[in-house]
């Protein structure tokens, strides 16, 4: 993408002219980039922004020596000036330079919280993957921060900016075609891994665990927990309502113009694929009660296939004049009665972009998304206005999932106090609103940020 097209297209995502939109961003120069964590996703993240801005990669952060090594060859590659970008393996030296526009963090879910903090307070605008944190008060902390320093922070929630769903809500669910909606199931069907525990084992040379860990509890390394089966544990995520949950909460949210719900509860637990060292439920069943409308989020990691296989990870809308299922792939609406049925596959756009048929590891229905999030983020920071998965939405979605898992470990409904930020009533669920930090690392707080 040129100059012009990022232009016009960043204005008409803002509702602006394209000459008022370049008026703000003509005699800026490329805007210098760093990343922290460019393994996969991070890559995914990091390429998107350089196919539609002429940016800069001026630093990249990993602890895995090797994961940095490579990624910074790929990306002197791919960007305009063919230089390499400074490497680091401690975020707080690269953000001591105080030198970046955009800091992009996409670290293992632990570790979102403190490098986010930190890259706002060094001056920069910050991308974020979802969810943005492992605790509430993270979350809380995230927002005071982004809010006190005026930064702009865009959550890696892309169905916001998926081509296909942003049609869905307009064309059926802001046209009235679903009328009044009063249940929404989310669901995740199938997944989760099988067979042994790989085995406990000395981490690899190329990898600083003790840095990977951070504020997580120490734990012996299993192969196979890094770089990505870290998401099969607790202590570094939120289990698969955090992982691919809370995509789909937040785009319900989104379709719907939702707030925080008012009651959450939840059951379920390793109910079937038992005795593995993997922590995170097999079987989970989420209510987020919003009075007269409830979403419903369900996800199974045994048996047989989804419901509808061609819907195993998604959303259906059930309305009084129709129902609308959606997905990364695809929707379909399908009217009560008379009346005509419409279907939309996922937009792909290889022509346009051919380096995405190569590209390792890319989820190629993603990245027009990633695309259309990543200018959505560009024309805020022109701006210095919300994006479309401003911080404080990316709060909501993280947090009403990790309320989720609260009210089912303690197996009662948990009521949302919102002007409190806490939950009403409930000590005890309070209480876990924050996880212990590993020392030396020290709890971000919301008024201390």
């Amino acid at each position: 993408m040129n100059r012009r097209e990022f232009l016009s297209a960043g204005a008409v995502g803002l509702g602006l002219s394209a000459k008022a939109l370049a008026e703000q961003v003509a005699d800026q120069k490329p805007k210098r980039v760093g990343i922290i964590g460019p393994g996969w996703y991070g890559k995914s993240d990091l390429f998107r922004l350089i196919q539609v801005s002429p940016v800069e990669v001026v630093s990249m952060c990993d602890v895995d020596k090797q994961m940095l090594s490579q990624a910074a060859e790929m990306v002197a590659a791919r960007q305009a000036s063919k230089k390499t970008p400074r490497l680091y393996g401690d975020y707080r030296e690269m953000l001591k330079e105080k030198d970046l526009d955009i800091c992009i963090v996409d670290t293992p879910d632990h570790w979102h919280a403190l490098p986010m903090i930190a890259a706002v307070q060094a001056g920069a605008d910050v991308w974020v993957q979802k969810p943005i944190s492992v605790d509430v008060v993270e979350g809380q902390s995230m927002l005071a921060a982004a809010r006190k320093y005026g930064r702009v922070v865009q959550v890696g929630t892309q169905r916001r900016s998926t081509p296909h769903l942003m049609e869905a809500r307009d064309q059926i669910i802001r046209d009235g075609k679903l009328g009044k909606v009063g249940l929404v199931e989310i669901y995740s069907y199938g997944g989760g891994g099988g067979g042994q525990d790989p085995p406990e084992t000395e981490p690899p040379a190329n990898l600083d665990y003790e840095m990977w860990t951070g504020p997580a509890p120490m734990r012996p390394f299993i192969r196979g927990k890094h770089p990505r089966g870290w998401r099969s544990y607790m202590e570094y995520g939120n289990g698969t309502l955090g992982d691919m949950g809370i995509h789909m909460f937040d785009m319900t949210r989104w379709f719907l113009d939702l707030g925080w719900p008012k009651r959450i509860s939840s059951s379920g637990g390793i109910l079937v694929k038992t005795g593995r060292k993997a922590n995170i439920t097999d079987t989970q069943t989420v209510i987020f009660d919003y009075d007269a409308l409830k979403v419903v989020w369900q996800h199974r990691y045994w048996g047989g296939p989804a419901p509808d296989p061609k819907y195993p990870w998604g959303a259906t809308l059930y309305g009084d004049k129709g129902t609308l299922k959606a997905s990364v792939f695809s929707y379909d609406f399908t009217p009560v009665g008379q009346g005509q049925a419409i279907h939309k596959d996922v937009t792909y756009e290889l022509d346009k972009y051919p380096e995405d048929n190569t590209e390792p590891q890319l989820e190629k229905h993603c990245a027009p998304a990633i695309r259309g999030h990543m200018r959505d983020f560009l024309g805020a920071i022109a701006t210095r206005g919300k994006p479309v998965a401003d911080i404080e939405q990316g709060h909501i979605s993280t947090a009403c999932c990790i309320l989720g898992n609260v009210a089912q470990q303690l197996g009662r409904t948990l009521a949302w106090d919102v002007d409190a930020g806490r939950v009403a009533g409930d000590d005890e669920a309070n209480r876990l609103l924050r996880r212990p930090y590993r020392q030396p690392w020290v709890h971000p707080e919301p008024g201390r940020v």
